[in-house]
């Protein structure tokens, strides 16, 4: 009877890290990047341009408002060619705007941007460029909330100004991990476009 019980938890035990192993960020194409710079949590980051599939959310939601499923649906079938995109890493998030409304992007996987990328069937999914260029990026733990931004957001800024450089643009929200992921496991990370040096 001992000899079965361990045999089921050991099973158990097999299953969970495999579920969370094929479920990780470390099963996904993660978009692409030079490290230029590295300070503890923070880098300066060279990116090339990425097509991005985005669509609309509202500020906070994390995609509760069904903004992730709408780009899920994109990737899993939704879209002209009926043609399954690979899930990557991270998932954008840019900030609301005047309207509260924000956007949140999958990046495209570069086989499918070198080839051809299907049309979404949705209307309140588009596919955009993302412009390559330099980025600052401090990179934390936690579950987000607007707390946990403003607190990295100073620190990223306080950075930016120490190095004498000039952000060009809003702070960007990065999300590398599925929503059920345990807080102190999470990768998130906070990026700012820098205006080019003189």
């Amino acid at each position: 009877m001992r000899k079965i019980m361990i045999f089921v938890v050991a099973g158990i035990v097999a299953a969970g890290y495999w579920g969370w192993k094929m479920t990780s960020r470390s099963s996904y194409e993660s978009a692409p990047f030079n490290l230029l710079e590295s300070e503890g949590a923070i880098e300066l980051r060279e990116y090339p341009d990425l097509i991005l599939a985005t669509t609309h959310t509202r500020s906070q939601s994390q995609g509760n408002d069904g903004s992730f499923m709408r780009l899920f649906n994109y990737i899993s079938g939704g879209n002209q060619n009926k043609q399954k995109v690979a899930m990557t890493t991270p998932v954008f998030m840019e900030p609301s705007g005047p309207d509260r409304r924000g956007k949140m992007g999958f990046v495209i996987p570069s086989l499918v941007a070198n080839r051809s990328v299907p049309e979404p069937l949705s209307k309140e999914v588009q596919l955009q460029t993302r412009s390559g260029g330099r980025f600052a990026v401090i990179r934390f733990s936690g579950r987000i909330n607007s707390s946990l931004i403003r607190k990295q957001s100073e620190k990223l800024k306080d950075w930016i100004q120490d190095q004498n450089l000039i952000a060009d643009g809003n702070i960007e929200v990065a999300g590398y991990d599925a929503p059920w992921t345990p807080g102190p496991f999470r990768r998130n990370e906070l990026m700012v476009r820098l205006k080019p040096s003189s």
